[in-house]
């Protein structure tokens, strides 16, 4: 009996021990049902409502050129780019790695690429912390809010509730498009082109300002360059890189021909 219990109260030990050196387990915050490891960067560690200015104010000229950009792309709406922004809705890792599949001349598939795709999650929780602070300190209004023009995503409450600056769309896309173009530098001017695409198709949704989209750009920047100052990320990144290049080095699965066409003409055409 003394000799199970010290088996016993070892073994519990042993758990304890290992439960508090293993990373802490919280949700996620852009989908609260799935739970996700620590970001990389510590609480604080980068104030984006320091770095991004303001959002433009009522009556400025710069205001108007946003109300001017959300009236003109409503003439989008059943186009090709219309199309493309509906199908950019979509976020995460896995998704936008599909995104990259025509920069990357090959079709991208999460399931082949896990270490890449766990280095993109984890990330993505600091491109959540990077938006919440100024999202919620300035509470902007979407430009949907308020009319009933045509927007590329369902109508909702909870989308009307949430502020629209700067874009977390954009912010994750201009993040995720960094950390791919350095882990692929040979197709890093595709890889950039595209991630712009991305950020604009909110625009093109009807879902968020012009100004909303360039902050974004501004904090994926911002939180490009604080990201490489973590060890462990940058050992991420090193493995991610090994993995996607000997994905590259295989025969190319073309992607879709339809959809590269899409992203070549959005690339080409700026948005009015």
């Amino acid at each position: 009996m003394r000799r199970l219990l010290a088996l016993l109260l070892v073994g519990l030990a042993q758990v304890a021990r290992a439960e508090e050196a293993a990373p802490p387990v919280r949700a996620d915050p852009v989908a609260p049902e799935a739970p996700a490891r620590q970001p990389y960067l510590a609480p604080g560690a980068l104030d984006t409502i320091a770095v991004l200015a303001p959002p433009p104010q009522a009556g400025t000229e710069a205001e108007a050129a946003d109300r001017l950009t959300f009236a003109r792309t409503r003439a989008l709406e059943g186009t090709p780019r219309w199309a493309l922004a509906t199908a950019d809705v979509a976020g995460g890792a896995r998704a936008l790695l599909a995104d990259f599949s025509c920069a990357l001349g090959t079709s991208l598939d999460s399931t082949q690429l896990p270490v890449t795709t766990a280095l993109l999650e984890r990330a993505r929780l600091d491109v959540a912390a990077a938006v919440e602070a100024p999202k919620e300190h300035y509470r902007r209004t979407r430009p949907h809010v308020g009319n009933g023009l045509p927007v590329c995503v369902a109508r909702s409450e909870r989308l009307a509730r949430s502020a629209s600056y700067p874009s977390g769309h954009a912010t994750e896309g201009w993040t995720f498009a960094l950390i791919l173009a350095s882990a692929a530098p040979a197709q890093a001017t595709g890889i950039l082109r595209r991630g712009r695409i991305y950020g604009e198709s909110r625009l093109v949704c009807g879902v968020h300002w012009r100004s909303d989209v360039e902050a974004g750009r501004t904090a994926g920047a911002a939180l490009y360059a604080a990201l490489v100052a973590s060890a462990p990320f940058r050992a991420d990144l090193d493995r991610a890189r090994a993995e996607l290049a000997a994905v590259l080095a295989r025969p190319a699965q073309p992607p879709e021909e339809a959809t590269c066409a899409r992203e070549a003409g959005a690339a080409a055409e700026p948005l009015p």
